[in-house]
């Protein structure tokens, strides 16, 4: 069939057209919020920030680290979905959005953790907290150990339910990472976010996360709401292999943040991908090794590795492998040896350790002779 020279140039100009079409990204969506951000949750990237590291009142969001504390204790083996857990006259009388136990009774723990994630219960928080920790006291004092082993800069905690409190405060990049442990470190609990009700003494309360009635891949996090800290939501959605969290604080109303909350995970889809690069124990490069008892020693990483990027700029990754000039043995498996360093149109993204995948004894004698002589004149020619 023949095909006009001038037909093939206009095809040709509409491909282009469309590639620098795809890798355009627009500025970011101006939310009606105080603070806000988006995550990729695999990575860890940043894709939208404001106020990202300012200190807020973070209301109910609290209980994201009261749960993630009984996931972690229950993943020990310290507690159980089935104990039952005595609710004192404290937890009974906390104020706020409830569960509605009664004092003197007893709860299976697996039921006040749903009362917590799904109905926001102020009273099963406080009776968690006692039951784990001995006080809700002791328990905030707890959730502020676990905020400096998971990183967070910007938290403190006063009490373990969210309610107003002199030095009580997150940020949003904070709550994104109480968010991203409770995915990554439980995912067998993290399922309980996704509820949209939970019934306890016969009272039906839905999940006030209007977003899992909204968007199908919306599978959790977490509302909050004080007249201080206003309306607050930790969202996060998974669509193909990318997830994306969203902090959203300080909205005006209950359907302000959800809608808000909406915006930010349609931009963080539309315009990034999550790039998986390289899995764990993937031999990357074999290197050379010296007065070891084999010529050469597999290297790779430790770890996964994946980068968020643009959509359409695939093409601009570059991977370099930096390692030193002499390697020597012995080594053991898992130890570094140079790093790997990725860029997206010449911009550091990643750098990583390169470890050895194996480890490597020492040659023998004779061998580890030999080896030094031959590195001696190497190095006179070098």
């Amino acid at each position: 069939m023949f095909v006009s020279l001038r037909t093939l140039i206009f095809a040709l100009f509409a491909l282009v057209s469309l590639q620098l079409q795809a890798a355009l990204v627009p500025a970011p969506p101006q939310l009606a919020a105080t603070a806000y951000l988006a995550m990729d949750a695999i990575t860890g990237d940043i894709l939208v920030e404001s106020g990202a590291d300012g200190r807020f009142a973070p209301a109910s969001l609290t209980k994201m680290m009261t749960s993630y504390i009984v996931e972690h204790e229950i993943a020990e083996g310290n507690v159980a979905e089935t104990d039952l857990v005595p609710i004192s006259v404290k937890a009974w009388k906390t104020p706020g959005s409830r569960m509605f136990v009664r004092e003197g009774t007893q709860v299976l723990l697996g039921d006040l953790l749903r009362g917590v994630i799904i109905q926001s219960g102020n009273d099963a928080s406080v009776a968690l907290a006692e039951y784990i920790a001995g006080s809700e006291e002791a328990f905030a004092d707890l959730m502020n150990q676990h905020a400096r082993r998971l990183g967070l800069k910007n938290t403190n905690f006063e009490n373990a339910t969210g309610l107003p409190a002199e030095n009580h405060y997150s940020s949003p990049r904070d709550l994104a990472l109480i968010a991203r442990a409770l995915i990554q470190d439980f995912p067998d609990q993290y399922a309980i976010y996704a509820e949209k009700y939970f019934t306890y003494n016969d009272i039906k309360q839905p999940n006030r996360n209007r977003l899992l009635w909204r968007d199908s891949t919306v599978d959790g996090v977490k509302t909050g709401h004080t007249e201080e800290a206003g309306f607050c939501l930790v969202a996060s959605a998974l669509r193909d292999d990318m997830r994306v969290i969203s902090v959203v604080l300080g909205t005006t109303s209950d359907e302000a943040r959800a809608a808000e909350s909406q915006k930010l995970l349609s931009y963080a889809f539309r315009f990034f991908r999550t790039f998986p690069l390289y899995k764990a124990g993937e031999a990357l490069n074999t290197a050379e090794i010296w007065k070891g008892s084999t010529d050469r020693v597999g290297l790779g990483l430790a770890e996964d590795l994946a980068v968020t990027i643009p959509r359409g700029k695939e093409d601009q990754l570059a991977a370099v492998l930096d390692l030193p000039n002499l390697i020597e043995a012995p080594l053991a498996q898992g130890q570094q040896i140079g790093s790997l360093k990725v860029s997206l149109a010449g911009e550091m993204l990643r750098e990583v350790p390169l470890v050895s995948l194996q480890p490597v004894a020492e040659a023998d004698f004779v061998t580890k002779i030999w080896h030094s002589i031959v590195l001696f004149f190497k190095g006179l020619f070098d």
